[in-house]
């Protein structure tokens, strides 16, 4: 995953494509039917299709293990790259050009922000979680009241979601 997401640009869907040619052509770890389900899956599930698929194709070829190795191989490389572009950033936004044009960006960027927490909030709120609500409202309070940061979070976020997915699994093998 990590040479895949790494040597590939274009979205979610050109890795998906290069997911399918190395671990159902290539390695053989999947069928062609189940490749594409896992994609089909990956794809009308909520968030990037890259990492989605990720996670369904660790899981099913490596348990728990192989879905977190899957999607550290996947979110790493962007991770990266963003992080050495964001390095550079101080020197373009001085740039009164380049100024002028982000600060202009902000309307539109805050209300597609707003869109999203106002949709994604709204389905977290339906479901009627108490874990996922907690988890909600902590992570805002976390980054709102007390600044932290926000890869914090998102760590942080994805640890209890994978707890919880390992105790919703360990229950139903016990009943």
């Amino acid at each position: 995953m990590l040479s895949i997401s790494a040597c590939t640009f274009g979205g979610g869907f050109v890795i998906v494509t290069f997911m399918r040619r190395r671990f159902a052509e290539e390695l053989h770890w999947l069928e062609e039917d189940d490749m594409l389900d896992l994609i089909a899956l990956a794809q009308s599930s909520p968030g990037a299709i890259a990492v989605n698929a990720a996670i369904l194709l660790g899981w099913r070829t490596a348990g728990f293990l192989g879905m977190l190795a899957a999607v550290l191989g996947t979110i790493l490389p962007p991770m990266l790259i963003l992080g050495i572009l964001s390095y550079f950033y101080a020197a373009f936004a001085s740039r009164r050009c380049v100024a002028l044009t982000l600060r202009g960006m902000q309307a539109g960027v805050a209300a597609v922000i707003l869109d999203v927490v106002c949709t994604l909030g709204g389905t977290v709120v339906k479901t009627r979680s108490p874990l996922q609500i907690s988890v909600m409202i902590g992570v805002f309070a976390a980054a709102f009241l007390f600044d932290v940061n926000v890869m914090l979070l998102v760590l942080a976020a994805a640890v209890v979601g994978g707890l919880s997915a390992l105790w919703r699994q360990r229950k139903g093998a016990k009943a």
